[in-house]
């Protein structure tokens, strides 16, 4: 095996050409309308609240990589067990690393792309993971995960358009989730919010065009 200083700049490179075509259509997202709530838990894979509990960097295959663990408390759309670890690849470094030639890879930042905090509880809208390189995103980046503070949930872009243009079939919103669908930015009820995304996703709404 060629463990090389040119062989691993090769293949940083290579990871990073092909990391460009597997993030192209996320990175626009920050370019286009917000995403709303429907869209979020249309486009999801899997939808997860819980604690950040570690974060790691490191390369894989070329690309580098952040890992993110939660604690799992609760889930939809999947069903991960309570108190499971659920863990995703997000790209780009914690921190500068050295490369064997002596150059240093810095931690790229990608607009739109979120952050996180060990400590921090979250609720994440995740895109099915990349079938090569098995990194994921929340839909729509900063979007589709949301902080939780006290009672409150709000995005990286502080829930604006969150809401925009949302339509929900007459007599389904209970009168806590109507008021929420009023609200233009600002953070939001936790337990509303998620309410809501379980009943949308047990009756089926999004399928049937009851919520769009």
């Amino acid at each position: 095996m060629n463990h090389s200083p040119l062989a691993g700049s090769a293949r940083i490179g290579a990871g990073l050409a092909l990391l460009s075509a597997l993030l192209a259509p996320q990175a626009q997202a920050t370019q286009l309308p917000p995403q709303n709530l429907a869209q979020l838990i249309a486009r999801a894979d899997v939808i997860v609240s819980g604690q950040v509990t570690a974060m790691k960097d490191g390369i894989q295959d070329g690309l580098p990589y952040t890992e993110i663990t939660l604690k799992v408390s609760s889930s939809a759309k999947k069903s991960l067990m309570a108190k499971s670890d659920y863990t995703i690849r997000q790209y780009g470094l914690l921190r500068a690393r050295k490369l064997d030639d002596g150059r240093y890879l810095l931690p790229a930042k990608i607009e739109g792309m979120p952050s996180w905090q060990v400590g921090e509880r979250v609720m994440a809208f995740m895109n099915k993971p990349a079938a090569r390189s098995g990194f994921s995103t929340p839909v729509g980046l900063a979007q589709g995960k949301l902080t939780i503070t006290g009672n409150k949930v709000s995005n990286g872009f502080n829930n604006v358009g969150l809401f925009e243009g949302m339509v929900v079939a007459p007599g389904l919103l209970r009168r806590n989730e109507a008021r929420m669908l009023e609200n233009r930015a600002g953070g939001v009820d936790l337990n509303t919010l998620q309410g809501l995304v379980q009943r949308s996703l047990k009756n089926n709404w999004l399928a049937t065009g009851a919520m769009r």
